[in-house]
């Protein structure tokens, strides 16, 4: 038996018991130094291992010295069975992963966000039973962990189905009352749940109602959301999974977990407004879903003509500017053309050109989708300028290429009233003295929002696929 080191409040510390503690804390510290390593790409990949050795730790050192109330270990047998489906799942992550294209990143994340809510709900579904009657803490945060976690899976899901063109949207006047309806009786049928003086054992039809609410709630609260949304969505999703681990982590009074849950739920949550502030548009209006869809003016009220630019002449007038800004967005992740794009700014820099990159906060499917991006092309950091940034620097920029870019380049969003992302901050592209805009059509973009942007008499549009077309200016600026 472990030797007894001492009693605080009754509560007796054992050798092993301190040894545990001690390394959930060092786990903790794992994960802050992880996680500030992870505000630069330089030094991502470390801060992952970090954060990663911190959470082996805590697994390794719960597996072999946890006891129970009873001072019994955790059995062989389910140590047996805890290793082999953490192996068993450690393996179908490293080969989907390495597997997954950069382009289907975010529809990754968005069910890894719903396997963690689908664990915390069933370790609150579990659990539950041998709650204590009348113990309000313990059944609180059990409530809390199993509803928030059953809205973080069926959301993660239908997230995902967005993303990848298997769930369309349903944007109807209605969906906003039926949400509230859904949110109100999940909230009433949890207080009569946690309030009940009846034993757990007895009130589990509530509970199993409260799981199908939760998980309907899930589904219909993100439906509604549309595209252009998603970035913040994914976010929010991701917060929430973190606050159902920690609930989970309250329930069994892991520190470790408690720690982790907080860390996820409050990084995911300041992202969600961060993001919400680069949108000008408050959290409630996202989740409320009424942004995407059409313009009410639209193209249709502008000249439509359109104006196509040839290889030589963008190589040209690439090669003989002073300051080159580029634009990326979704449509340079589909074509895979981040290498190329590199490629191009490295020769042009090679000819005196100065090349820089706006990053909108919101480009891309998920938070940070073109940083990651770019980095994966190893473009320098420094060449990475923050929206408001670029926008100071666009009046004296030549030359703007708009890579598979759309919303966020959208002019709509400054001069149209009457457009869905009007009060949305943009690049502002229309201030440099050139545009050339990368597209393989005239089709809209992730919101479905004509840009007029297409039409302007500063703008040239260089029709193709993003690689393809690069490769030739690349191979046409080389020839000069």
């Amino acid at each position: 038996m472990d030797k007894i080191i001492g009693i605080v409040n009754g509560v007796e510390f054992t050798i092993g018991t301190s040894l545990l503690e001690l390394s959930y804390l060092l786990a903790a510290l794992l994960f802050v130094y992880g996680l500030k390593l992870l505000s630069h790409p330089d030094t991502a990949r470390k801060g992952n291992m970090w954060a990663a050795t911190g959470m082996g730790l805590a697994m390794l050192t719960t597996l072999l010295l946890h006891k129970n109330s009873s001072g019994e270990g955790i059995a062989l047998m389910n140590i047996w069975v805890i290793i082999v489906f953490i192996g068993l799942g450690s393996a179908i992550g490293w080969i989907v992963a390495r597997k997954v294209k950069m382009t289907a990143m975010p529809q990754l994340v968005s069910v890894y966000n719903a396997t963690g809510g689908a664990a915390s709900m069933l370790v609150a579904l579990l659990e539950y039973p041998h709650a204590v009657a009348g113990d309000i803490g313990s059944i609180l945060v059990t409530i809390l962990g199993l509803v928030i976690g059953a809205i973080a899976f069926s959301g993660s899901m239908i997230a995902y189905g967005k993303l990848d063109g298997k769930v369309g949207d349903i944007m109807k006047p209605f969906m906003t009352y039926l949400n509230l309806f859904l949110l109100v009786i999940t909230f009433a049928l949890s207080i009569y749940i946690i309030a009940s003086p009846l034993p757990p054992t007895d009130l589990m039809w509530a509970l199993y109602t409260l799981t199908a609410l939760a998980l309907l709630y899930g589904v219909m609260f993100v439906m509604p959301i549309g595209g252009a949304d998603m970035p913040v969505v994914i976010s929010l999703l991701n917060a929430l999974t973190g606050v159902a681990a920690a609930m989970a982590g309250f329930i069994y009074g892991n520190q470790a977990m408690i720690l982790g849950g907080i860390l996820v739920g409050s990084a995911g949550m300041i992202l969600t407004i961060l993001m919400c502030n680069a949108m000008n548009r408050s959290l409630l209006n996202v989740i409320i879903g009424s942004f995407g869809g059409s313009s009410g003016v639209g193209s249709d009220s502008v000249d439509q003509t359109v104006r196509e630019i040839a290889l030589s002449d963008a190589a040209i007038l690439l090669s003989y500017s002073q300051k080159v800004y580029i634009v990326p967005g979704y449509g340079l992740a589909v074509a895979q053309a981040q290498h190329l794009c590199h490629e191009l700014d490295t020769l042009l820099e090679g000819k005196g050109v100065e090349v820089k990159y706006a990053i909108h906060p919101v480009a891309g499917r998920m938070p940070g989708h073109m940083n990651v991006l770019l980095a994966e092309a190893d473009v320098p950091y420094e060449k990475l300028m923050e929206m408001d940034d670029a926008n100071q620097e666009m009046a004296n920029t030549d030359v703007v290429i708009v890579v598979g870019a759309n919303d966020v380049v959208n002019p709509a969003a400054e001069d149209d009233p009457a457009s869905p992302i009007y009060g949305m901050p943009i690049i502002k592209v229309l201030e440099a003295k050139n545009i050339i805009v990368m597209k393989r059509s005239m089709a809209t973009g992730y919101a479905a929002i004509p840009n007029n942007l297409f039409y302007h008499p500063k703008n040239r549009m260089l029709f193709g696929d993003a690689k393809a077309t690069l490769q030739k200016l690349v191979a046409e600026i080389k020839s000069m």
